[in-house]
């Protein structure tokens, strides 16, 4: 029996990056492609059309590739569109799913990035064997991707899994870019946490090495680093920022009673700094039915490859 791979494609406001993946999960080749350089969508699709095609060709995989999966920012699996992506080039409704399918040939679904990351978990990764669990992405905002009983939730439009966009357990009058107030990702995100240290810095006194940093430069990743350095405020941002999460995810395990909650994306690669506050006011928050009983996880899907393995994960047939 012939091998089988499928093509993930991670389409990032800045890269595109398209993989050939075997079955196992192994990335047997990447390319990318400057997602902004083009402004015609037909363009751009030439472009990644012309990548999958030398993938194929270059590694001898004519006739075994079963699809493409690609993960998108506002993509509808119903209609296999982009819906009004703030951060692309393309405006209104985009078909790349079906735009993709006529230039390659091959059956392609489109899904957005969260829930790519769910499938991808399912199918690769610490999800394996689990029927019910949620995958939060934790980026420039807050994504999420809902399994219950082995099945993504996708709702009767297509979009549903928006709990980024569910109001946080904290009321600070936090303007978020849906137009809403104190959404869980203006508190989480790695933008959320870089906002709760700006906002700390202007009002608190204490001395950290953050205040050596210009306020506008400062990045998530900053602050780790001054966490593990063991700054006090670092370490305290992080607290509150996993405690937030923690109190939100009791909301979220009595909506769908997961077996697990798996962390995904740059913000996640903080590990315990935000692992012990989130289980630690998750197990004293929630409904006794459920204390101590549910599993908060870090994705074990390899690093800067991991967006386009929980793509290709929709390639499957």
């Amino acid at each position: 029996m012939s091998t089988k791979y499928v093509i993930g494609i991670d389409l990032g406001g800045t890269n595109t990056v398209i993989g050939l993946v075997d079955v196992k999960g192994n990335i047997i080749a990447k390319d990318a492609v400057k997602t902004q350089a083009y402004t015609e969508i037909e363009e751009y699709t030439d472009a990644v059309s012309n990548v999958i095609k030398k993938l194929i060709q270059e590694n001898g995989c004519e006739g075994q590739v079963e699809g493409v999966g690609i993960g998108a920012p506002m993509a509808n699996y119903y209609t296999g569109e982009i819906v009004n992506a703030a951060n692309l080039p393309w405006k209104g409704i985009v078909p790349l799913g079906w735009l993709i399918e006529k230039k390659t040939g091959l059956t392609t679904k489109v899904t957005n990035d969260a829930n790519a990351a769910a499938i991808g978990e399912m199918k690769y990764g610490v999800a394996q064997g689990m029927n019910d669990f949620i995958v939060i992405t934790l980026g420039t905002g807050v994504g999420s991707g809902i399994v219950a009983g082995g099945k993504l939730i996708y709702g009767h439009d297509g979009f549903a899994g928006e709990l980024g966009h569910v109001t946080a357990p904290v009321l600070e009058g936090r303007s978020c870019g849906c137009g809403r107030m104190d959404c869980l990702e203006t508190y989480a995100s790695a933008t959320g946490i870089v906002r709760t240290a700006r906002i700390w810095l202007e009002t608190r006194s204490d001395a950290s090495v953050l205040r050596s940093i210009e306020s506008e430069k400062l990045t998530s990743k900053m602050l780790y680093d001054a966490a593990v350095q063991g700054d006090a405020l670092a370490k305290e941002i992080f607290e509150f920022t996993g405690e937030v999460l923690g109190e939100a995810f009791c909301n979220f395990i009595a909506f769908s009673a997961p077996e697990a909650i798996i962390l995904f994306g740059g913000l996640a690669n903080a590990g315990e700094l935000l692992l012990e506050p989130i289980r630690r006011k998750m197990n004293e928050d929630v409904v006794f039915l459920w204390k101590d009983k549910v599993k908060v996880l870090k994705s074990s899907l390899p690093g800067a490859d991991a967006a386009v393995l929980g793509a290709s994960a929709l390639g499957w047939k």
